[in-house]
């Protein structure tokens, strides 16, 4: 078009010829003789580099905007001895002092004189703590939250801390307990054995009433199933079977091994649900030689085993769904490991004052 109007051809022509006004031609000319250099003015490029830089300037002020309104927010929020920490962490980054203590509102010389202090006997004493807290938290791989540490910080290491305290250190620090939920499950009706517990989950000593169940877990080689039999007074596991099936030699096993174990007084109650293992003719007849007492909870009511239902749950959350499990193996070293070292030994329980079933057995059995 411009090569036309240098050829002699007219302004008003072209502008006619491409529909267009004849000022945006003129203006399309003398912009073309800037970027040649013929004439003074900004060339395309400038206006494209001066266009680009009203852009940005834009949203570096909405950018500061927000940065501004954070930083108020910030100093309403956090007193200004906390602020000390992120301006050591600005400096260390090699922003000036002087300006991230104007920005965050503090004195200068108040954060030389916070950076130069020597900690106080509270932070020292939260540092030891957290150290200590981290500990018990790795010793429980992971399963204790804050009620158990704390139990075991003045239990079993004699310090006086309280509970607010460690809750706090332990959320600084990121550390929580297995948590989850019960997974109740429901069983097939088969009249056998009366309800001699009538969900009443105490007992005066050991031996006196044992609860039994069985829960199963997955591999990539298949189920396995465990049974447990659980001394209400201590909730001492006194018995466990692992099979790759749910058969009554699975359920009577752990029965024989309860017994082999304790050698009960005739009378005790051995209590479970209406499953069809516990009412086939090998436990009932493994029990009732050994003078136990079967007794059975109503049909598809999770809450008459509630005690063993509450085991399996955290047995659950502290190991089995914790881990994928190659072998069948692997997961019954896991299991064994868990009943007879962890459970029984260390997990401290809250309902036998903080104390494991061992140590509480110990501790109230007269001999």
């Amino acid at each position: 078009m411009l090569d036309l109007i240098e050829a002699g051809r007219k302004v008003a022509d072209v502008a006619h010829d491409l529909g267009l006004s004849d000022q945006t031609i003129y203006s399309w000319r003398r912009q073309d003789r800037i970027d040649r250099g013929l004439e003074s003015g900004l060339t395309s490029a400038e206006k494209a580099e001066l266009t680009a830089a009203k852009k940005r300037i834009a949203e570096l002020e909405s950018e500061l905007a927000v940065h501004r309104r954070a930083t108020e927010l910030l100093k309403e929020a956090v007193r200004p001895k906390a602020r000390y920490a992120a301006i050591a962490a600005m400096t260390e980054e090699g922003l000036p002092a002087q300006l991230a203590c104007r920005v965050l509102g503090v004195s200068e010389s108040g954060f030389y004189a916070w950076r130069s202090r020597s900690p106080s006997a509270r932070s020292i004493r939260h540092a030891w703590l957290t150290d200590l807290i981290t500990e018990i938290h790795q010793n429980s791989q992971g399963r204790y939250g804050a009620r158990r540490v704390h139990a075991e910080l003045r239990l079993g290491r004699g310090i006086q801390v309280g509970h607010g305290a460690v809750e706090m250190l332990m959320r600084r620090a990121r550390l929580v307990g297995a948590m989850g939920r019960p997974r109740w499950k429901r069983t097939k009706p088969d009249e056998i054995a009366k309800d001699l517990v009538k969900r009443d989950f105490t007992a005066a000593g050991p031996n006196r009433k044992w609860l039994t169940d069985i829960t199963e877990h997955r591999t990539r080689e298949g189920q396995v199933y465990c049974a447990v039999v659980l001394d209400v007074y201590s909730r001492r596991v006194v018995g466990w079977s692992i099979d790759s099936s749910p058969t009554a030699a699975l359920v009577t096993n752990a029965l024989g091994m309860a017994i082999d174990n304790r050698a009960p007084q005739s009378g005790t109650i051995i209590h479970s649900d209406q499953g069809v293992q516990y009412g086939s003719w090998a436990f009932t007849k493994r029990a009732k030689d050994s003078g136990l007492v079967p007794s059975m909870g109503s049909v598809g009511d999770c809450y008459d085993n509630a005690m063993m239902e509450s085991f399996w749950s955290r047995m659950q959350v502290e190991l089995l769904d914790r881990h994928r499990w190659r072998t069948r193996v692997e997961l019954a070293n896991a299991i064994f490991e868990y009943l007879e070292i962890w459970h029984n030994r260390q997990r401290r329980h809250s309902s036998l004052g903080w104390l494991s079933p061992v140590e509480y057995e110990k501790a109230t059995i007269v001999a």
